[in-house]
């Protein structure tokens, strides 16, 4: 039986008693969500905070709806994500339904998936619409006053927010964009449905409208020369990137399309809410581009998509956020060079996804880098998450600990998500044992990855549930043995290339334990 608890912090204030939870996840996104199911599945009575009405952040308030990467790792919180998708639609192949991603969903439905794996936790409470005024570091955890006035204690923190706005209000030292502050462009994306022959939905013209901001998104008569070096395709081949499972398109294109250069990160509340606004106005330029230039009229907003008045998604797709300085920091040289260092032994969250920067639309984009070296399979360090300078607080979503550069990489949903299943096992770790999150060894959190189905590596040579699954990537996290890197298209795989009876034999000679994965 679905069991969904919607409340109000207001309501758990009795008498002058302050609620305490073992931790509190402020941002219901893609990686906040899997950290509070995860805390929760892992006995720690955990309460999510989020400001809007829909847990996924990205995946669904954002409407990229589209998942980019590790579609072959598959696994954990990540894997369980996918796998409801597919049952909702039939089937895996059925998810295939635009050349962008073999995982496309329609936003409401990922919402609804998240909404749901949630509500199965008894140990979880979700807030929404709730906002913090006010954080107080305390003896042993913190407490937080919410707009409404109401307060609430933990034992850990969870920054899940899409900005690093907790990090930045408990005092971490934080970097943010390239070494002269330029982050990626963020979009507001759009979902657009045709809604049939002879139907004229186009929108009235926006102000400050210029159809040259979107003359060379595809091959059509306004194509004007380009320095930008960018493929052009057809209208038709531009729309079907982007097509749902449900016929809806998703409309998030990098080519002159609906990319906007706007740095919110710092702003005021007012102030992002103009920036919100100017994001808007260049997709809606985008869309009415399509209907009057290209002849589009069918195509309008998509009614019933996203609670929202004007149809537009609850928030933009923010590309990237502050960036904290952790006990560990993860570099491009990392990932272009996995075993230059011994990080890769401290990886929990694997990704196959190459660099992909979006700077277009920033008006200095010429003197910006528009290619990066390759990069192979990698494993995003534990150790990005914890703040080097604050205590009792973890930072996930895109917030943690890497350089500007591969953030391109590792601000992809699936390892944003394993990210947060990760700081799920810490956080809980930590309330249970009152332990530091420094101070609790990785082996730990990876082993219960491991125990849960979960990778710790990006290694194609087993799959969660085959025998030897635990072993394969124990022998590679600990060095028993090295991966093999190669590409396959835009998609790069590692191999261990050993026998599992190998890695069993390794890992039995190093003296490491098995692992019981859940069934």
């Amino acid at each position: 039986m679905k069991r969904t608890l919607f409340i109000l912090l207001a309501g758990l204030c009795i008498a002058c008693c302050t609620p305490s939870f073992d931790v509190i996840v402020v941002g219901g996104g893609a990686s906040g969500s899997c950290a509070a199911i995860q805390a929760a599945r892992s006995g720690a009575r955990t309460m999510v905070l989020e400001e809007g009405p829909w847990l996924g952040g990205m995946l669904t308030s954002a409407g990229v709806s589209a998942v980019d990467g590790n579609f072959k790792l598959r696994a954990g919180l990540f894997g369980e994500f996918c796998d409801s998708l597919a049952r909702r639609y039939g089937s895996l192949e059925n998810l295939h339904t635009g050349w962008v991603s073999r995982i496309m969903f329609e936003p409401q439905i990922g919402a609804e998936v998240l909404l749901n794996m949630a509500g199965r936790e008894k140990n979880l409470t979700l807030v929404f619409g709730g906002r913090i005024r006010e954080l107080r570091s305390l003896r042993s955890g913190w407490e937080l006053s919410l707009e409404d006035g109401s307060r609430v204690r933990t034992r850990i923190l969870v920054d899940g927010t899409e900005l690093g706005d907790v990090a930045a209000a408990c005092g971490v030292p934080c970097d943010k964009g390239n070494e002269d502050g330029v982050i990626q462009d963020l979009t507001m994306v759009l979902i657009v449905r045709d809604y049939g022959h002879g139907e004229d939905r186009t929108i009235p013209k926006p102000e400050g409208y210029d159809p040259a901001l979107y003359a060379n998104c595809c091959i059509n008569p306004l194509n004007r020369p380009s320095a930008k070096g960018q493929m052009l395709w057809t209208a038709e081949q531009m729309l079907s990137y982007g097509r749902l499972p449900g016929g809806d398109i998703m409309l998030n294109w990098p080519i002159e399309g609906n990319d906007c250069y706007a740095d919110m990160i710092d702003a005021s509340p007012e102030r992002r809410k103009a920036l919100r606004d100017s994001a808007a106005a260049i997709s809606l330029g985008y869309l009415y581009f399509i209907q009057t230039e290209l002849g589009y009229k069918s195509l309008g907003i998509a009614e019933g998509v996203f609670p929202t008045e004007d149809g537009l998604p609850l928030m933009p797709y923010h590309r990237e956020s502050r960036r904290i300085h952790g006990i560990r920091r993860f570099t491009l040289a990392d990932a272009a060079d996995p075993y230059s260092s011994t990080l890769y032994s401290e990886g929990v969250a694997p990704g196959d996804y190459p660099v992909d920067h979006h700077h277009f639309r920033h008006p200095d984009w010429e003197s910006l880098p528009r290619e990066w070296p390759r990069i192979w399979p990698f494993s995003v360090p534990l150790g990005v998450m914890i703040p080097r300078d604050v205590d009792g607080l973890i930072v996930a979503e895109k917030s943690v600990s890497v350089d500007f550069a591969i953030n391109g990489a590792t601000r992809l949903q699936p390892v944003v998500m394993e990210l947060g299943q990760a700081a799920g096992i810490l956080a809980a770790i930590c309330a249970r044992e009152n332990l530091s999150p420094r101070d609790v060894p990785v082996i730990r959190v990876q082993r219960e990855l491991l125990r849960l189905g979960a990778r710790i590596q990006p290694y194609l040579d087993a799959n969660p549930g085959d025998e030897a699954f635990a072993e394969m990537q124990l022998a590679g996290t600990l060095g028993l043995v090295r991966a093999q890197s190669f590409s396959s298209g835009w998609t790069n795989c590692s191999r261990l290339s050993i026998s599992p009876e190998e890695a069993v034999r390794l890992c039995r000679e190093a003296g490491i334990p098995s692992v019981n994965q859940s069934k």
